[in-house]
């Protein structure tokens, strides 16, 4: 494939394809980052956007990782010295997962986000953005939680670090996009330059394919996820026969989050995937793509047992040098 198609691929937008065209004529050296708030162990979310990022080092560029303290302690996530041992368990996990040292610089978010220049940059900034416009870009709050002025300064932070850490690209998940559009509309009037950016997609309830799979809600799967667990989780999924399934009885729509795993985590790390199926049941099954594997589960070729089997153990490859890397630094 190409840069531009290996830039963009399995992102659900991008903004605008003129500007991420004009960085894959020529992406090395140039700086992408996404941020990440140091409030626990990597988790599918984490790893989606990882993803990406291995994908961007692959095309020439160097990667940047906000290890956002300020804005975890904003947050409410811990005291200062709690959310840099977090955050340093985060570093060494998202190493093993496979980013390239070499290309990954990580930024604490203290490093700069209290400097004059910063803090004036950002009193500005509020001054040129409404409290309405400031609302529609925060992150959503969690039932019972009430809304603090916090709330509305994170936001307001996160598209002023796009523009202090120098960057040519900015990489988020769909529930970041509101930021970034902050950040497009609001930083020309402090006399900076927007930056194009990339959204993946916020994949299905692992247990029901509806809604958003979650670290906060619901069941998903991390780096701290055993073998055993990993295989349960998976077991338990919600995996129709088919890669497009009915509403659920309220409306909603539903996704199949088995395929979803495999279209947005496995594909992208290895080049074929193998399905381990006995002589009587037809042999083993080999996928170079996710399209054909998907049109095997809907075709019945593929049974949704298989197809859960050959996930947990794709999965639990991908995630155990980070495991691994936890258990060694809880150890010390």
């Amino acid at each position: 494939m190409d840069t531009y198609e290996l830039m963009t691929r399995n992102t659900d937008e991008v903004i605008t394809e003129s500007e991420v065209r004009a960085l894959a004529d020529d992406p090395d050296g140039k700086r992408v980052y996404v941020g990440y708030e140091p409030s626990g162990v990597l988790h599918l979310g984490h790893l989606l956007t990882a993803n990406k990022l291995i994908d961007l080092q692959e095309a020439g560029m160097e990667v940047v990782v906000l290890l956002a303290d300020i804005h975890a302690y904003l947050n409410g996530k811990g005291t200062f010295e709690e959310i840099r041992e977090t955050a340093e368990r985060m570093r060494a996990q998202f190493l093993a997962y496979g980013l390239d040292e070499a290309q990954t610089e990580f930024v604490y978010g203290s490093s700069f986000e209290m400097d004059e220049d910063y803090v004036l940059d950002l009193h500005e900034l509020e001054l040129e953005t409404s409290l309405n416009r400031a609302q529609r870009a925060m992150a959503e709050l969690q039932s019972g939680e009430t809304a603090k002025v916090s709330h509305v300064v994170y936001p307001l932070m996160q598209a002023l670090d796009i523009e202090y850490l120098d960057l040519d690209l900015a990489i988020g998940g769909m529930d970041q996009r509101k930021v970034h559009m902050l950040h497009r509309e609001e930083l020309p009037s402090l006399g900076y330059e927007s930056r194009p950016c990339l959204h993946t997609p916020i994949l299905a309830d692992l247990t029901t394919g509806v809604g958003k799979m979650s670290s906060s809600q619901g069941v998903t799967i991390s780096m701290e996820d055993s073998t055993e667990d990993l295989r349960e989780k998976v077991n338990e999924a919600y995996c129709p026969p088919t890669a497009d399934p009915e509403p659920d009885d309220d409306g909603n729509d539903r996704h199949n989050p088995v395929l979803e795993l495999f279209h947005y985590h496995v594909f992208p790390r290895f080049d074929s995937v193998t399905v381990e199926r006995p002589e009587k049941y037809g042999g083993d099954l080999v996928y170079d793509d996710y399209d054909t594997l998907a049109a095997d589960l809907d075709s019945g070729e593929l049974h949704p047992q298989d197809a859960k089997n050959t996930l947990a153990s794709y999965l639990d490859e991908l995630i155990a040098p980070g495991r691994e890397k936890l258990q060694e630094l809880r150890a010390d």
